[in-house]
């Protein structure tokens, strides 16, 4: 079983801004499955389906970018997934806008949300998909850039993305992390 997280924030406010791309991937992986809506369970909206055979929760956890990490740890405990099988997705200011990376693991570069991911499991070994927002326009604080409504300019390059992103969850899973990170890091 995996436990694929979005990362973003919960709230109109937030829904189109630069992060809130992990929730889009989600919502992308949750209309090829089939999956209408997510429930609430465990601080997060969650849904349960398949992927080639294997059984996977989509989450979205609903704490805020900085406190994700106490949603993943309760859902990796409530359905006993081991760490190896966590797949978290978030943007990434350190990528070229529209590029998708896969790491099996690494530093929190930053980004409060997976910093708070390692501070509640207490390890940064756990597969991440990370979108690249770029940093090309970024002028003042990065808080500032990241919760900005997504500019007409990305918007193309931000929306193939997703799909890349939710191409290269569904590929980790069948393919396996190595044949994944084969194929998108070296595609795009």
């Amino acid at each position: 079983m995996y436990l694929i997280v979005g990362l973003g924030n919960p709230g109109e406010e937030y829904e189109n801004t630069r992060h809130n791309l992990g929730f889009r991937v989600v919502n992308e992986l949750a209309a090829r499955l089939g999956l209408k809506s997510l429930r609430s369970k465990h601080k997060s909206f969650v849904g349960e389906s398949e992927i080639a055979g294997h059984k996977v929760i989509l989450a979205e956890p609903q704490t805020f970018m900085n406190d994700s990490g106490a949603a993943v740890r309760g859902l990796l405990s409530w359905y006993r997934i081991d760490l190896k099988k966590l797949i978290v997705i978030y943007d990434d200011v350190d990528l070229e806008v529209g590029r998708v990376r896969v790491r099996e693991q690494g530093s929190a570069g930053g980004h409060h949300g997976v910093e708070s991911v390692i501070a509640s499991l207490g390890t940064s070994e756990f597969i991440r998909v990370r979108l690249g927002i770029g940093r090309e326009s970024l002028t003042g604080d990065v808080a500032d850039y990241v919760l900005q409504n997504i500019p007409p300019a990305q918007r193309e390059a931000l929306e193939a993305a997703i799909v890349t992103a939710a191409d290269a969850v569904i590929a980790i899973i069948t393919d396996g992390l190595s044949a994944a990170m084969n194929r998108f890091n070296a595609a795009n």
